[in-house]
């Protein structure tokens, strides 16, 4: 009788953490895409969408997970790139802080450009309404989205 409640205790601590966690996103690529537009937050459920991005990242599996791409520019200098500084999640909202890092030469003349930010996050966390913001360390939005 003992075991079954100590085992019922484990099991509904257990469950009370787990109603509590913070959703964990990692950030799996970087880069430089071609994309019309300034910054943006954007949602992507399919490979299409990705491509529409100008972006070809084969590990993304769309039918277990879905991305988000933070794109922020247009730069007309080579050697901009962006720095995620943190990122807290929860079921309402994800706030990334981020910055772009001008280049130390100064950069060479190029196309215009915009620098990315690529996360795979599990299907399991998209909750519809849900806010994504990316922001300056002061605060300041750089683009937001809606879960639709």
């Amino acid at each position: 009788m003992r075991t079954m409640t100590r085992l019922a205790a484990v099991a509904a601590l257990l469950v009370t953490l787990a109603g509590c966690r913070e959703v964990r996103i990692n950030s799996h690529s970087t880069g430089t895409t071609i994309v019309p537009g300034g910054n943006q937050v954007t949602v992507v459920r399919n490979r299409h969408e990705l491509d529409n991005l100008g972006i070809h990242d084969p590990t993304v599996r769309f039918t277990h997970e879905f991305a988000v791409v933070l794109v922020m520019g247009p730069h007309t200098q080579t050697g901009w790139r962006q720095a995620v500084e943190s990122i807290r999640a929860n079921e309402q909202r994800t706030r990334i802080v981020a910055f772009e890092r001008a280049p130390a030469d100064g950069g060479e003349p190029a196309a215009e450009y915009h620098t990315y930010t690529l996360w795979i996050v599990p299907n399991s966390v998209y909750r519809k309404g849900a806010v994504i913001d990316a922001v300056t360390p002061d605060g300041v939005v750089i683009a937001s989205t809606v879960l639709k």
